[in-house]
């Protein structure tokens, strides 16, 4: 199910292991980099896993993801456009002789420990509500899975930041789990989940609480997403843009970086949290689609599920729909301008921005996809109202900065900024960058970051 590296070695073979890395499609420093962090996890797992398991460990590498477009568009049904970054989370992990889940963040030198069962109860507002909740619908979709792991994790994915550390935790957790437990062998399995495409969907409804086919649902972990980060973490493309539609996940194109580009990440510093009042912003997007697709049903009769369902319908469905927010109560009239602009928001983020965008960058007409990618920006900011000013900011300072392109990316409310950048400029880039953003905002100084990555490849199973 996930590509095994091409390589024969051990973790403790840091230069053998970042060759392979390299060949994989990471870039050199990337490579060596995470090399030594494997090696590294590799040694706090053998002091922290009980002698007599004696099982040999199991790694995996799995990034974050840059939204290139697509904003909140995956669980309406809608497409995206992504690529998998060079940073991510490094994992190993080994099978325990009992039922017991200890995972190690050995950055933070911090420890959740809890049971493999269907009864777990994760930690709402930690860390571990995360890996808890993975656990939790393992043990309730797989009986067979009960054997625990001690997983050990290092990530230099920024937090909070847009970038789905969030996610990539999961996965991660997912992936170890899965491996220790033989669940891609399990007929439930088989039966649900047919390849990558498959998988990340699977393991969107973990995070969202959704049922996936006969794999029942549970709580999730609060948030009411899609499938994206999953799909970019499981399905990306070293060196391409890949383009996915959602409900289910469909590949719809794979698109080459620009030839001598790459791209600068600028993370505001302005936490991008899915907990308490933040957690309520995030699902409020998801909410106005839910209802506009329940407005739908009503008025029609028809059981489409999802906005693009409906837009699927053609121009005359759209204004129908259009129409029937006009005949709501009129008490209602602060929801039904809500509804009004997240209607549009998505008409021109999925219909019209992003189309439009990736078939200019297929002709590589850089111009007129920075046209496309600007006006994504100004619809999230006037219709979707996700931004803040510091991500504004951001997105106008890199093309004055030089970059071709550049959008805020992620769940909004904060977070990161992605600008494509010339290779041979990316360094002055990022310093006059950084600059004009902390001469602005110089409190977000000590909390920002800015760095850049290639579109790497997707998770890799290490060893």
């Amino acid at each position: 199910m996930i590509d095994r590296l091409a390589w024969e070695g051990c973790l403790e073979d840091e230069v053998g292991l970042g060759a392979a890395l390299r060949q994989a499609g990471l870039g050199e420093q990337a490579a060596t980099a995470k090399a030594a962090v494997l090696q590294r996890l590799s040694k706090v797992l053998d002091q922290s896993t009980p002698a007599a398991c004696g099982s040999q460990p199991v790694a995996f590498l799995v990034p974050g993801r840059i939204e290139v477009l697509g904003k909140h568009t995956d669980y309406a049904g809608g497409r995206s456009l992504l690529a998998a970054t060079e940073q991510g989370f490094c994992v190993v992990a080994r099978p325990r002789n009992d039922g017991l889940v200890q995972v190690l963040d050995a950055a933070r030198n911090e420890t959740a420990s809890f049971d493999l069962h269907p009864d777990l109860t994760p930690s709402l507002g930690h860390w571990s509500n995360y890996p808890m909740t993975v656990a939790r619908r393992i043990a309730r979709n797989f009986p067979n899975a009960r054997r625990g792991a001690t997983i050990v994790f290092q990530s230099d994915l920024p937090p909070a930041a847009g970038m789905s550390s969030s996610s990539a935790l999961m996965v991660a957790v997912f992936l170890a789990l899965a491996e220790v437990n033989h669940v891609f062998d399990e007929d439930a399995f088989r039966a649900n989940i047919h390849g990558r495409t498959d998988l990340a969907g699977y393991l969107g409804t973990i995070e969202n609480g959704q049922t996936f086919g006969s794999l029942q649902g549970d709580r999730g972990v609060g948030t009411f997403g899609g499938s994206e980060d999953h799909t970019a973490m499981l399905c990306a493309r070293p060196g391409q843009l890949v383009q996915y539609s959602y409900c289910p996940v469909r590949f719809e194109q794979a698109l080459a970086m620009p030839e001598g580009h790459t791209f600068a990440v600028g993370v505001s510093g302005v936490a991008a949290e899915k907990t308490g009042a933040a957690m309520e912003k995030y699902n409020t997007a998801s909410r106005l689609a839910a209802a506009l697709v329940r407005l739908w049903q009503k008025k029609t009769g028809l059981a489409d599920s999802n906005l693009a369902s409906i837009f699927a319908r053609g121009d005359e469905a759209v204004e129908l729909l259009r129409s029937t927010l006009s005949e709501l109560e009129p008490t209602g009239e602060i929801e039904r301008t809500a509804l009004a602009r997240r209607l549009q928001h998505f008409l021109e983020e999925n219909e019209k921005i992003l189309p439009a965008a990736a078939a200019m960058l297929a002709q590589g007409d850089l111009p007129s996809f920075r046209h496309w990618v600007s006006e994504s920006q100004r619809a999230a900011e006037d219709l979707l109202g996700n931004q803040v000013p510091e991500t504004s900011f951001l997105a106008r300072s890199a093309l004055d900065c030089g970059a071709v392109a550049a959008s805020a990316f992620g769940a909004g409310f904060g977070g990161s900024v992605w600008a494509l950048v010339p290779k041979a400029e990316i360094h002055t880039f990022l310093l006059g960058w950084s600059a004009a953003y902390h001469a602005q905002f110089p409190q977000s100084q000590a909390a920002s970051q800015f760095f850049h990555t290639d579109a790497g490849p997707a998770a890799i199973k290490v060893a």
